[in-house]
């Protein structure tokens, strides 16, 4: 079975706490449900069919001025098969971590894109007026919440998936589950 146990070192002493039956493991599934609520339906009102027309990150690539990585979206808005490939990506992209997220299946590997994402989104909007704490930096550390604590291990496919003889005879897979 699968456990949620975790063993730290806070400044040279070792902590041991288990959090799937506590009120922490409630508020790690509540963040991912969240989460994969947030990004299913940002992706699910890119796609045309829902949107009416077709998604074009065209206008938001070849804006980002003031951004760190402008001379990267330039070039993508620039490159047709690469917008063309990033206009398709980000509406399914989207939808399938929050799939996952919602399912709890796979749900370190829809954390780190889903964490990917929100890196590229963080940097590209760059709106660091007021700070540089902003929803797009908090997003990213809520990905890092959700693939760190294996959120996909309560309430989740993961869970059941780790258990499979598949995952058992191939225990690196569990890095992508949890």
């Amino acid at each position: 079975m699968a456990t949620n146990e975790a063993t730290v070192d806070w400044l040279g002493r070792e902590q041991e706490f288990e959090y799937a039956g506590s009120v922490a493991g409630y508020v790690t599934v509540l963040v991912r449900l969240v989460v994969g609520y947030w990004f299913l339906m940002s992706g699910w009102g890119k796609f045309a069919f829902v949107a009416g027309e077709p998604f074009s990150a065209a206008g938001y690539l070849a804006n980002a001025g003031g951004s760190p990585i402008s001379g990267l979206l330039a070039f993508v808005a620039e490159t047709p098969w690469l917008l063309e490939f990033t206009n398709f990506m980000i509406p399914v992209g989207e939808f399938l971590i929050g799939l996952g997220l919602i399912l709890g299946a796979l749900t370190r590997l829809a954390a780190f894109f889903g964490g990917v994402l929100m890196t590229l989104f963080y940097l590209g909007n760059a709106e660091w007026a007021h700070g540089y704490v902003n929803g797009d930096l908090l997003g990213l550390l809520m990905f890092v919440l959700v693939g760190t604590f294996a959120a996909g291990r309560i309430l989740g496919v993961d869970a059941f998936l780790e258990e499979t003889e598949f995952v058992q005879q191939r225990p690196k897979l569990r890095y992508l589950l949890g």
